[in-house]
Formats: C-alpha cells, structure tokens, sequence
C-alpha cells in the first residue's frame, strides 16, 4: 500500500455566501483520500486506502464514489446508527468555520482497526482525530517512508497533553497558523513554529496559512510558498485534508529522508489540489478533478511563483 489515510467519513451541511448546500460528502479521510487517489492516478499509479466508519445510513451511491476514484475501503467499517454529521457556516473572509451542530453518532465510539494489509505503507497520513486514536493507529502501522498527522484547535485546547505526546512519533506534523500560535503561546507564527517543532521529535513541520499560502520548517531551512489565487470562494471545507492528501501521495514516490527539494515540490502540488476544493461545495470539485485542468493550474502556479 502507498497510502494509508486513517479519519473521519462525514456528511456535512453549511452555508456560505454562496449558498446553502446540505448533506454534503464530507469528512477529513473523504478528502484525503479523493485528493490522494488523484495525485496517484495523475502519476500511473499508487493504492490509496482509507480506514473509517459510517453508520448504516451511508448511501451506496457514496461508497460508489470511493470506489470509482480508485480507493481501497476494506479498512472503512459500517456500524449500527447515523454517520458523522456536521453543520456549519462561513462569513467574511471565510477563513473559520462558525460550527452549530456536530452529531458524533458512530464515530463517537470509533477505535480504529488497521488491517493487517495496510499497516506497512509508505506513508501513514493521520487526519484529524483525537490524539489518543492517532496514537492508536501508529501503535498499529509501520510505514516504511513517512508518517503524518494533522490535528485541531479542540484537542489542543482539550487533549494537550495526548497531542503533545503523539507528534513526538511522527515524522510530519500538519497545522493551521492558528493552531501553531495556540500550540505555542506565541502570536508571532515563525518564533511559534520553531517552538512547536521543538515539541515533536525532529518532524518535518508544515503550517497552513489559507488564503497566505504555506510555511513549512525542514531540517535544512525554512520554506515558505503562497496560495493559488481563487477568485470566487465557495466552500474552504476540506481545503486542509486535501492538501494533506495530496502531500502523501507525493512524498509516497521517493524512498529515504525528505529533502527540502522534494517537500517544496510536495507543498507545490498539496497548494494547486487545495485551490480546487474551495470552488465546489463539499468534494464534488476534488472527486471529479481533470488531470488536464489541474496541469493547467499546476503550470500557472509555476510561472507566478517560479517553482519548477
């Protein structure tokens, strides 16, 4: 397996300035694993699998989307009751999520299972979860290239000390400039990041900054990128899974240490994928993504940050 990406599966409702859309297919290892499946589909090949629950209300028209794009979903399990439900809004510069209902439902009692055919990937991505499931899913792997995690501002604010603990076992480490600065007690990001790295256990740090693109702290320096332009934004939801998806696929296709070469070329692409997801509602962009239309986004991206 080249990915394994390990979250929540969800059905969400919100409304935006542009709308309001309900019932949307949603959840941090949904658009993991779209935008992951892309990426390996764009480069001839990589099995992307995802490990999650839904209740037995999950449509099968929904598992048919999974499937279509091209991951494995024998680690995903159905379980007695509703799935994960989360309703929200966006204002201003829709840069948080205003939540007013979260109903847990099956995933309340969540406790991942890694099958025995998935724990030796290349990459590990953890979506957002609880630190203590994080840790029970790495407990549970061996990747043979790279783990990452991704985290929020409620285990931070609630599970510390479980959080603090976990990114000490990774080798990647994905946050928001609110979480870092929140992580650690500092409102300037840069001295803050260098404070949070200090915390894992010499991982990689990759700091997400929105609509101000992307800060990432390597071994051999600091890097720092901008965000694609987007003209209309329409849903900012799932923009971080996806760039997270997209990353672990890219780093699945070498072998070794990370160099800072090959994250900034990582980090190019994870900023191109998550451009696309704030156009659409939910995961309709990035489920149905065009190789030739991202190229062509890929390349303006290029010529105005002269990466190559």
């Amino acid at each position: 397996m080249d990915v394994v990406i390990v979250g929540s599966i969800a059905y969400d409702s919100l409304s935006t300035p542009s709308g309001v859309s309900d019932d949307e297919l949603g959840g941090s290892a949904t658009y993991g694993g779209f935008s992951s499946s892309f990426h390996g589909k764009r480069l001839s090949g990589g099995k992307i699998a995802l490990v999650g629950v839904v209740g037995d209300d999950f449509l099968s028209s929904d598992i048919d989307k999974l499937v279509d794009a091209g991951l494995d979903i024998r680690g995903i399990e159905t379980a007695e009751g509703g799935t994960f439900r989360w309703k929200g809004s966006y204002h201003g510069d829709m840069s948080q999520a205003q939540t007013h209902e979260t109903h847990l439902n099956v995933f309340e009692h969540f406790q991942p299972k890694i099958p025995e055919e998935y724990r030796s990937p290349k990459v590990l991505f953890c979506a957002n979860l609880h630190p203590a499931l994080q840790m029970a899913v790495i407990q549970q792997s061996k990747p043979t290239r790279v783990s990452i995690l991704d985290s929020m501002n409620l285990w931070i604010d609630i599970a510390r000390d479980g959080l603090l603990e976990v990114i000490k076992q990774v080798d990647l480490v994905v946050l928001n400039d609110g979480e870092v600065r929140m992580l650690a007690g500092d409102d300037n990001l840069v001295r803050a990041s260098h404070k949070v790295q200090k915390m894992t256990n010499g991982a990689i740090l990759v700091v997400k900054r929105g609509e101000h693109g992307v800060l990432a702290l390597h071994p051999d320096g600091l890097l720092s990128m901008p965000a694609f332009p987007v003209l209309n934004i329409v849903d900012p939801t799932g923009c971080g899974d996806t760039f997270a998806g997209a990353l672990a696929t890219m780093l699945a296709q070498g072998d070794g240490n990370i160099s800072k070469e090959e994250l900034a070329e990582g980090l190019v692409h994870a900023t191109v994928t998550a451009s696309f997801t704030l156009q659409t509602f939910g995961t309709e962009k990035i489920s149905n993504l065009e190789i030739s239309e991202y190229e062509t986004r890929l390349e303006k991206y290029r010529s105005i940050t002269n990466t190559s």
